[in-house]
């Protein structure tokens, strides 16, 4: 059976834990990361060096950095589906999970980070308020990345939406007001009818 590291209110967790959702994997969970310990064991490091989460091991492989087990597990288990087959098809889907993390992560962690683990008189209001700007920014891209369709690669769900999608909810659940984005909108409304989604990623921050 598959074996996951990881704590279930981690972002990069929820990405793996709604693929293996859709895929009807079953998987054995294992708590890892920040009040559980683990990842600094010498165990641990042996299978991911970075001390962070999440990690796959299956069949004795072993895998880190949740994009490429996202994409690991659906090419997998889902070729044809969740992961296209046809390579522009896969390009144009694959794009969106490059820029959740190099676009959308660096913005909205600090904002997160502030209003939700971080003490009211131990946060930065300035990189708050700096950092909701240029969220906001990401989230106008997505709505144009919407423009005509209703998934980032078309219309069904593939892997740019697992790893696109656990950010739109976290927007939607921050304590920040937001501008009315309306694709986005009804994107994240037809996310939070899959099963998987509402089980794995919409659940209030912590």
């Amino acid at each position: 059976m598959l074996k996951l590291w990881g704590r279930t209110n981690s972002i990069n967790v929820m990405k793996v834990l709604w693929t293996l959702e859709e895929l009807g994997l079953p998987y054995e969970r294992i708590d890892a990361g920040m009040q559980f310990g683990v990842v600094n064991t010498d165990e641990y490091r042996a299978i991911n060096p970075n001390s962070r989460v999440p990690t796959i091991e299956e069949d004795g492989f072993t895998l880190f950095e949740s994009n490429t087990i996202v994409r690991y597990l659906c090419a997998k288990y889902s070729m044809g589906a969740l992961y296209p087959e046809e390579l522009r098809a896969r390009a144009d889907t694959e794009r969106w999970m490059d820029w959740a993390t190099a676009q959308v992560q660096p913005v909205m962690t600090p904002v997160f980070w502030n209003l939700i683990r971080t003490p009211a008189e131990k946060r930065n209001y300035a990189a708050v308020a700096e950092n909701t700007v240029a969220t906001h920014r990401t989230m106008e891209v997505l709505d144009w990345g919407l423009t005509r369709r209703p998934y980032l690669g078309g219309g069904s769900l593939t892997i740019g939406d697992i790893v696109a999608g656990v950010w739109v909810h976290r927007w939607y659940a921050l304590p920040i007001e937001r501008p009315d984005l309306p694709r986005v909108q009804a994107y994240y409304e037809r996310l939070q009818e899959r099963s998987a989604y509402r089980l794995h990623v919409a659940q209030p921050l912590s």
